[in-house]
């Protein structure tokens, strides 16, 4: 009798290994408008390539790779949006998630093809800002547009699952730290109408907070504190957030932004940490491991980290009663109280 041996084939590897040309196809699109215009109505493949003005070389190949990735639909030659791509990549739509396509485009890809180099060195490759040096970052207009657009799209899931699954009938006042344009404390007070409080970030950041607040009707009950973390103590509010912000800094910053967070809140107040937390057993959360690959290239000391890493951090800083509970798919939530 002949044992049937399984037939192993590298087609596995070889697309994750060609996978970063269908991304750079998207995130080209993205940056050219392709979705914003066929947004407008389908075109054929002559207006639509001079409206996105790009060259006839290139041009039919371009838009039929969208085609074969599923991101358009074509008859013939006249290309249109399919469901997804018109609701998620119009620009003049609320629901635009292209802005963290914009920044993985102009920040991330590049910088990507440094990995080796990183590892090898264990320095990160993007230049001035690989500090934190977040007034730099924030200098450029466009570049910080790009920045906060990307950063509320990143965090409104969470924000939307935070205010269904965390107890805010229990608490009155709420801060986000490293708020961006406040698509956090915007959704919480909007789920919850007795909410106040505001976000808190670098001066540079407050109009662009305001115009969120003011376009939700909630800047009677959200304000922006502008100050920086490293030199002003934090805001006091019954519940303070870090979402997405202790990732950026080695651990001696971590500790100090948590101990700082102790120190805000009135006894009984809560400290949530959100973030793409690493499994524990290191071997199941893919997205939480790229992304500390992502901090390694980006910036000197900043890593993603596990569950039980935050929990001793807070533990170490004085919280108690710490618990940890899913957002999303590839989000989580760390709570700890003062008592």
């Amino acid at each position: 009798m002949h044992m049937k041996h399984e037939i192993i084939t590298p087609d596995r590897i070889m697309q994750l290994a060609h996978a970063f040309l269908g991304a750079k196809t998207l995130l080209s699109a993205v940056e050219l408008g392709v979705f914003t215009v066929l947004a407008e109505g389908p075109l054929d493949i002559e207006p639509l390539r001079k409206r996105i003005d790009i060259d006839k070389r290139g041009a039919r190949d371009f838009l039929d790779s969208l085609v074969a990735l599923g991101m358009l639909d074509r008859q013939g030659d006249r290309y249109t949006n399919v469901g997804d791509t018109d609701l998620y990549l119009d620009r003049n739509k609320s629901t635009y998630v292209g802005g963290m396509l914009e920044s993985l485009n102009t920040r991330h890809f590049g910088i990507w093809a440094s990995l080796t180099m990183a590892l090898r060195t264990g320095r990160p490759q993007s230049g001035a800002r690989a500090t934190g040096n977040f007034p730099a970052l924030y200098a450029d207009q466009a570049t910080l547009e790009i920045f906060v657009r990307s950063m509320t799209v990143r965090t409104l899931p969470a924000a939307r699952a935070l205010a269904a699954k965390f107890p805010w009938p229990a608490y009155k006042t709420l801060i986000d730290i490293g708020t961006a344009e406040g698509c956090l404390p915007v959704e919480i007070a909007l789920a919850h109408p007795h909410i106040t409080g505001g976000g808190f970030d670098l001066p540079k950041v407050g109009p662009l907070f305001d115009d969120n607040v003011r376009k939700h009707a909630l800047a009677g009950r959200l304000r922006f504190h502008p100050e920086d973390f490293f030199n002003e103590p934090m805001p006091a509010a019954d519940v303070l957030v870090l979402g997405r912000v202790l990732h950026s800094w080695d651990l001696a910053t971590q500790q100090m932004l948590l101990k700082k967070a102790f120190e805000a809140l009135p006894p009984g107040g809560a400290l949530i940490v959100h973030d793409r937390l690493i499994d524990d057993e290191r071997r199941f959360n893919v997205d939480g491991l790229l992304f500390s690959l992502n901090m390694l290239l980006m910036n000197a000391g900043g890593s993603n980290f596990t569950g039980a890493d935050c929990i001793g951090w807070m533990q170490n800083a004085g919280f108690r009663k710490m618990r940890i509970e899913p957002l999303t798919a590839q989000q989580s939530m760390v709570v700890g109280l003062k008592q």
